[in-house]
């Protein structure tokens, strides 16, 4: 593997570096998208902020398990290395994706952000990143679904001695002071959250609309059983091409992904406080439900997810729905320009790491055409 950290693009006083192919991401998607290009003989270099590959997950809070496991965790061309039936942790998919840019020689230029892509009069793209300016014939963002952190307006308005953290920064209990805590947001990670906090010791309200569950006991016997059949469904019944996948794909873009290893059952019985009231606003620096409810707590968690940001790329690549438009990641009105790591991109297995080859697959081939057609 080839990584470069912090290297100058280009000297100031020369033109821009020519490339074929950039890809702005290291995630999982990124890399099976370099892969793909590699296999099809496209040479490409990935970009990515982080200093050291596989940061993006390691920065994740230290009790993260991912949702599948170590069997349906592998990347295109390498399984996950860890046990069957095991779960890794997020610094172990970490330490996966830097072993995986390595085996697979995939070019990676470390600590390197890049700040705006526009397109040119001549079709190929200018990147303007951290460490100067390069062009390119392609680019593909791989950004990744967890961009901008999502916090309400109310946040504001609460008492500055409430401690106050997104899911972003939180990292374990040790980081909260002393007394109540109130995690905003039931989906998958407020109730993980909920739950760890809870058991640390603290007082804990769960503000936010149920989501559905898993209607198998995560980790049991029967799970096992229909994780064959969950998969093949999130492969090839849930995706943009059946009635039923489409009707999926906003909805779950919207956050609507059902619960999978803590239920409202565990929360409940672990003593955590569980309400479907949202935090809407604050009474003399506490937060208010929309019940009417007023907290006296002194930490806030918000599980409120990120915000999907697409203004790096100019023209703006959007249509109606917020999202790049065109055919799953393949901006047809801007030739060169390629999205791969969106939510429901094509199939709900868009957002599993078992599923980042698929459309990594698919957005390679159709870069590999387009250069031979050049």
């Amino acid at each position: 593997m080839t990584t470069t950290q912090h290297s100058p693009v280009q000297p100031a006083e020369l033109s821009p570096e020519r490339l074929g192919t950039v890809i702005v991401g290291a995630g999982q998607t990124g890399l099976a998208t370099a892969y793909f290009l590699g296999k099809a003989g496209v040479p490409c270099v990935v970009l990515d902020e982080h200093a050291r590959i596989g940061d993006q997950w390691r920065q994740r809070y230290d009790s993260l398990l991912l949702n599948s496991p170590a069997q349906y965790d592998g990347l295109p061309g390498l399984p996950s290395p860890a046990p069957k039936w095991s779960y890794p942790t997020g610094a172990d998919m970490g330490d996966h994706l830097e072993r995986y840019a390595q085996v697979m020689d995939i070019d990676v230029r470390s600590g390197v952000a890049v700040r705006s892509v526009d397109q040119q009069a001549d079709g190929t793209w200018l990147l303007t990143t951290s460490e100067g300016e390069l062009t390119a014939e392609n680019v593909v963002v791989a950004g990744g679904a967890e961009q901008l952190p999502n916090v309400p307006e109310v946040a504001a308005d609460l008492d500055p001695g409430i401690r106050q953290l997104h899911m972003s920064g939180y990292r374990n209990p040790g980081q909260l002071l002393p007394g109540p805590v109130l995690v905003v947001g039931a989906g998958q990670s407020g109730a993980d959250l909920a739950l760890e906090i809870r058991r640390a010791g603290h007082e804990v309200w769960l503000s936010g609309r149920p989501l559905p569950e898993v209607p198998v006991p995560f980790g049991s016997r029967r799970m096992r059983l229909a994780l064959p059949v969950l998969f093949f469904l999130a492969r090839h019944v849930m995706t943009v091409r059946t009635p039923l996948g489409r009707k999926m794909q906003p909805e779950v873009r919207k956050g609507g992904a059902p619960l999978l290893r803590v239920r409202r059952a565990d929360l409940a019985e672990a003593g955590v406080h569980l309400s479907e009231a949202r935090t809407t606003g604050a009474d003399d620096g506490r937060p208010v439900l929309d019940d009417g409810t007023v907290l006296d707590v002194t930490n806030v968690v918000w599980c409120t997810g990120f915000r999907q940001e697409f203004g790096l790329v100019s023209p703006d690549p959007t249509g109606d729905d917020g999202y790049p438009r065109g055919d799953g990641g393949i901006v047809d009105d801007l030739p060169g320009l390629y999205y791969v790591g969106l939510l429901f991109q094509t199939a709900f297995a868009s957002m599993l790491i078992g599923g980042a080859g698929t459309d990594a697959k698919r957005i390679a081939a159709h870069i590999a055409a387009r250069a031979r057609r050049r």
